[in-house]
């Protein structure tokens, strides 16, 4: 016979920890378990949630495309093929054409 790695009783009292807000880390060290497992557990009950995955900007600065659309507003030429320069190379474009 398999042993238990979950009892009915367990399972009860990780799901309501959980959403009653209590981390998975600290649900996992309340029990002994790893936040993986722990993790897994609430997944299968269908009442984990994932956190939305950020992705940080490093700065305000505008990204390269961002970039190209504004080089594209005011140079003469396509700027198709300028996804291979630098940011400060296209930057130095929009300055020229600007001014």
């Amino acid at each position: 016979m398999k042993a238990v790695n979950y009892t009915p009783e367990m399972t009860a009292q990780i799901v309501d920890d959980y959403q009653a807000g209590i981390t998975v880390e600290t649900i996992a060290d309340s029990i002994g378990k790893s936040v993986r497992s722990v993790r897994s557990k609430l997944v299968r009950e269908g009442v984990y949630v994932a956190k939305p995955k950020v992705t940080a900007r490093k700065s305000d600065e505008p990204t390269k495309k961002e970039l190209l659309i504004e080089l594209e507003s005011v140079a003469p030429f396509s700027v198709d093929g300028f996804m291979g320069a630098t940011k400060p190379a296209i930057m130095d474009l929009i300055a020229h054409f600007k001014s």
